[in-house]
């Protein structure tokens, strides 16, 4: 038995008393309890950890840019219990031995839970199928070409009727190549700053293809990353029609706007890119009415040399783990746009229903996941004291509130930040 003494939960001090992983009681009276081990919250506010259904932990073959050991170090203090790390890893999660090896690695780790997502064509090259049967039975828990679309819509219809057979999940990374040769958002900005710019058609025909193709086949699809406007009126659009479609967005859309570039800071050079206040504000509303399901992080490392380059050479992608919560909240939750609790639905319970994953609630007999959150204190970013090797982003001075103190993960502290700081 352990007890989390003195936490505020749906605006009410309690304690939670676990057994082993799971919760067995929500109590007001401690007294009688005594002689359990037990950790003081100080009366902070506590909800499920974080569930990240897009990220990138590198390894196996791009463990200068990240690994295992240290992703999860990143997730667990941004307040994250589980990650799902996206498949264009070297060489590519196709298959059942590239999944094992990264369920083994994360469990000598032991800090987050790790759910692989594999890749739906061989080497993500959009010409024949992955193996998604053997990658489901290795712990697979959907699929994906993250990084690369599949351009060939026969071969994305076949990889949707033979996932939904499986019960895996088909996340779409909606891009049409032919309309994204350049470097940052088609507009204004780009124009300015003298950099190529992405049609957010590029975005806007896939996301269309994609949920058209589901609702032909009666299955469903995940939309990745939704950047733009157009995007968010699709999907709502296909939810009206009872199209089984969901998707998701990103802290860096949900806060930032391609103005970033004009420093030709590569840490806000990103894929989809980072597009104009309309937009941003789209995904606000998308969020604010249930259009948009989920936040993901992307989390993109790169090391410091890759993004320290000329704009068009650098690589895209933005590191988030450990910044996701503060900035949504401050954006979201600290504005009054939303509450706290719709947030944790967005961070947590809605990105586990998506994946079917047995994570992101706070009930007797649930898991002991959670995370424990100082949302008065008052911080500024600055990634280099980021655990994460990536400390590209382009929100480091930003200042925000809504800090990640403590995460627990299978009735476990993995992560105590006044602990670490005290190191």
């Amino acid at each position: 038995m352990f007890l989390i003494k003195n936490v505020k939960v749906n605006g009410e001090i309690a304690n939670i008393i676990l057994s082993g992983n799971k919760v067995s009681g929500i109590v007001k009276d401690v007294e009688k309890i005594t002689d359990v081990p037990s950790f003081d919250a100080q009366g902070r506010v506590i909800i499920p950890a974080f569930v990240d259904i897009h990220t990138h932990l590198r390894e196996p073959g791009f463990e200068s840019k990240e690994e295992i050991a240290t992703g999860l170090k990143a997730a667990v203090a941004g307040g994250y219990s589980a990650v799902c790390p996206m498949p264009n890893t070297n060489p590519v999660t196709d298959n059942k031995y590239i999944v094992s090896y990264i369920k083994t690695r994360a469990k000598e780790v032991n800090l987050a839970r790790v759910y692989p997502i594999g890749a739906i064509s061989k080497g993500l090259k959009g010409e024949e199928l992955a193996e998604m049967a053997s990658m489901k039975n290795a712990g697979a828990v959907a699929v994906s070409d993250d990084g690369m679309p599949v351009t060939n819509s026969n071969l994305m219809r076949k990889a949707m009727e033979y996932a939904d057979g499986l019960g895996l999940k088909v996340i779409s990374h909606s891009e049409d190549k032919s309309l994204a040769e350049g470097h940052a958002n088609e507009g204004a900005n780009a124009t300015r700053a003298g950099i190529e710019g992405i049609s957010r058609v590029a975005e806007e025909a896939m996301v269309a293809r994609e949920i058209l193709l589901a609702d032909s086949l009666n299955t469903s699809v995940h939309i990745a990353h939704v950047s733009t406007a157009n995007s968010v009126d699709l999907v709502r659009w296909a939810k009206a029609k009872g199209i089984k479609v969901t998707c998701e967005t990103c802290p860096h859309y949900i806060v930032g706007t391609d103005e970033l570039i004009l420093g030709y800071d590569c840490n806000a050079k990103v894929n989809p890119p980072l597009r104009e206040e309309n937009d941003r504000q789209a995904i606000i509303a998308g969020l604010l009415d249930g259009t948009i399901d989920a936040i993901a992080t992307d989390h993109a490392p790169h090391t410091k040399a890759e993004k320290d380059r000329e704009f068009a050479l650098a690589p895209n992608g933005i590191s988030g783990l450990e910044s996701a919560f503060s900035l949504c909240y401050t954006a979201l939750v600290e504005s009054g746009l939303m509450s706290l609790c719709r947030l944790s639905e967005l961070m947590s319970k809605n990105p586990s229903k998506i994946l079917n994953l047995p994570c992101g609630e706070i009930a007797e007999g649930g898991l002991a996941d959670f995370v424990i959150i100082d949302i008065d204190n008052e911080y500024e970013i600055d990634s280099s004291k980021w655990y994460s090797k990536g400390k590209n982003t382009p929100f480091n001075g930003y200042r925000v509130k809504g800090q990640v103190m403590t995460t627990i993960v299978d009735g476990n502290v993995v992560f105590n930040r006044e602990s670490e700081e005290r190191k």
